[in-house]
C-alpha cells in the first residue's frame, strides 16, 4: 500500500500503519457471516459493546484479515453484500481512530475521509482476492462496491437506493425480503430486499435511531416503535416485537418547495380555490388541512406557507421535522423550528428524562416574538397545543387525519380531550369553534389506469 498522511487538524493520521480487519477470538458458529457485527453499524457508538480480549481501538492490538471473499455471495443486484458489512466494518473502526484523534472533525471531513479509507480497504481486498485466486473487479463493480460501503457507513445502507430514486413516494418494508415502492404516479412495483434477515433489518433500525447526536429514538423491546426524520427530508415509521415482522415506511415528501400555483399546475386545485386560500393566509385566518393518509396535507400546507410575507417571524412544532421551513431562508428568512424529543426512564416527577415535548416547545415560543405559530401533524393531544396557538395569535396553521371536513372537526375534539380530564368536550368544543377559521380537506383518488391523483 502506497504511504499515505492525512491531515486532521493538528494530528496526522496515517491509515497505512493500521489492521485491516479484526479477528475474532473464538471461531464463528455455524450459520454465521465472516464480518457481521450485531447493532455496530454506527463510529464505535455502543455503549457496551461486547467484551473482546483486547480493545478494537488498540492500534497495537494483534488483527488478522477475516475471509471476506467466497465462491459466490452476489445478491440479485450484483453487490456482495457480506463484503460490504465486513468492509464497512473495517472503515467504521479506521475511522473511530481518527475522529478519536481530531474529535472536532466536521461531518464533511469526516465522509471526505471515510471514502478515502474505503478506497484504501478496497486495493487492499482486492490485492488479497488476487492472491485468493478471485477475478478482478471491472471499475464500475468497484465503484458500485465503495458506494455501497459509504451508504452503509453514512447513510441508508441498502435503503439508500430505493430513497434516492426520485420518482419513489413511499417505500413499504414487510420483512427484509419483502419490499414495495409507490411511485408518484400510482404504480406499485416489488423492490429488491433491504437486508439479509429481519434480525439484520432491525439492528440497522436500532442504528438509525441512535446515529443522530442532536435528537436520537430508542427502538428496543422497551420501546417497539421508531418515528424519524432522515436526511433529505424523508420520513420514516417503523416497528418491530409486536408485529409478525419488523414493518417499515419510509415517505418521501416530493414537493418540498410547493406553491398554491404549483398545485394548480398540477390540477391539484382550481385558480379559485387558489386564490381564496392564498387571501385567507394574508388575512391571517386559522386553518387546519385534513385528509387521509397519503393525500398531500403536508404538500398543501407548504403551499399555504408561502403565502406568509417574508417579514414574519415564524415558530414550528412538530413531533418530526417535515415542513422544512427553516431550510428555506430565501422564502422564509426567519423561523424558530422545535422538534419534540422523547425521553428516557421514567423520573419521579412524571416526566421522562430529557424529554421535549410540543407543549414545552410552545410554552417556550411565547418570548420568541413570533408572528405565526405552525403545529405540524396533529394525532393526539397535540390538539389541545394547536388550540392554544391559535388562541394566542392568528394564522395557524395545522394538519390531521380525518375523510372530510366535517369529520376533522370531531376529530379534532377528540384528540383535545386525549390531553387529560381537565380538557371536556364541551370546552374542547368551545375552543376550536372560536379558533378555527378554515378546514381544508384534500383528498386522493386512483383514476382507471391506476393513476392517483390529488
Amino acid at each position: 500500500m502506497t504511504d499515505r498522511v492525512y491531515s486532521l487538524g493538528a494530528a496526522e493520521f496515517d491509515p497505512s500503519g493500521l489492521p485491516i480487519f479484526a479477528q475474532p477470538e473464538q471461531a464463528p458458529s455455524a450459520g454465521a457471516r465472516p464480518g457481521r457485527v450485531r447493532s455496530s453499524f454506527s463510529l464505535g457508538r455502543d455503549p457496551k459493546p461486547a467484551p473482546t480480549a483486547r480493545d478494537p481501538r488498540d492500534a497495537a492490538a494483534p488483527v488478522a484479515r477475516l475471509p471476506l471473499r467466497t465462491a459466490a455471495t452476489a445478491s440479485g443486484d450484483g453487490i456482495d453484500w457480506n463484503l460490504v458489512s465486513a468492509l464497512r466494518a473495517a472503515a467504521s473502526e479506521r475511522l473511530m481512530r481518527a475522529v478519536e484523534t481530531s474529535p472536532h472533525l466536521g461531518r464533511d471531513d469526516q465522509h471526505a475521509l471515510g471514502r478515502r479509507i474505503i478506497n484504501e480497504l478496497l486495493d487492499e481486498e482486492a490485492r488479497q482476492a488476487a492472491i485468493d485466486g478471485f477475478g478482478a473487479q471491472n471499475r464500475v463493480q468497484q465503484s458500485r462496491l465503495g458506494q455501497a460501503v459509504f451508504d452503509a457507513l453514512f447513510r441508508l445502507g441498502r435503503l439508500q437506493p430505493l430513497v434516492d430514486d426520485p420518482g419513489v413516494e413511499n417505500i413499504t418494508i414487510l420483512g427484509y425480503d419483502t419490499v414495495w415502492l409507490e411511485y408518484a404516479d400510482g404504480r406499485l412495483v416489488r423492490g429488491p430486499q433491504v437486508a439479509d434477515s429481519d434480525q439484520d433489518l432491525i439492528d440497522f433500525l436500532v442504528f438509525l435511531g441512535s446515529r443522530s447526536e442532536v435528537n436520537a429514538r430508542q427502538f428496543s423491546e422497551a420501546e417497539p416503535r421508531l418515528h424519524l426524520r432522515l436526511d433529505g427530508g424523508a420520513r420514516l415509521a417503523a416497528t418491530a416485537w409486536v408485529t409478525p415482522r419488523p414493518s417499515v415506511v419510509i415517505r418521501r415528501h416530493r414537493m418540498q418547495e410547493a406553491t398554491l400555483d404549483d398545485l394548480v399546475a398540477r390540477g391539484s386545485l382550481s385558480k379559485v380555490a387558489a386564490s381564496f386560500l392564498a387571501a385567507a393566509v394574508r388575512a391571517r385566518r386559522s386553518i387546519v388541512v385534513a385528509g387521509p393518509q397519503g393525500a398531500g396535507k403536508t404538500t398543501m400546507v407548504r403551499a399555504l406557507c408561502a403565502e406568509i410575507g417574508p417579514n414574519e417571524a415564524i415558530g414550528t412544532f412538530e413531533t418530526e421535522y417535515e415542513l422544512h421551513l427553516h431550510e428555506m431562508p430565501e422564502r422564509h428568512p426567519i423561523v424558530h423550528a422545535w422538534e419534540a424529543r422523547p425521553g428516557g426512564e421514567l423520573q419521579p416527577n412524571g416526566r421522562r428524562a430529557g424529554e421535549y415535548t410540543i407543549d414545552d416547545a410552545l410554552y417556550d415560543s411565547y418570548r420568541y416574538n413570533l408572528s405565526r405559530q405552525i403545529v405540524g401533524e396533529v394525532r393526539g393531544k397535540e390538539a389541545l397545543t394547536m388550540i392554544e396557538a391559535m388562541q394566542s395569535g392568528t394564522g395557524s396553521l395545522s394538519t390531521t387525519h380525518s375523510e372530510s371536513a366535517e369529520a376533522a372537526v370531531s376529530k379534532l375534539v377528540t384528540c383535545a380531550m386525549k390531553a387529560g380530564a381537565h380538557v371536556t368536550q364541551d370546552y374542547a368544543v368551545r375552543a376550536i369553534t372560536e379558533s378555527l377559521d378554515i378546514v381544508v380537506h384534500v383528498d386522493v383518488r386512483t383514476e382507471p389506469n391506476g393513476k392517483g391523483v390529488r
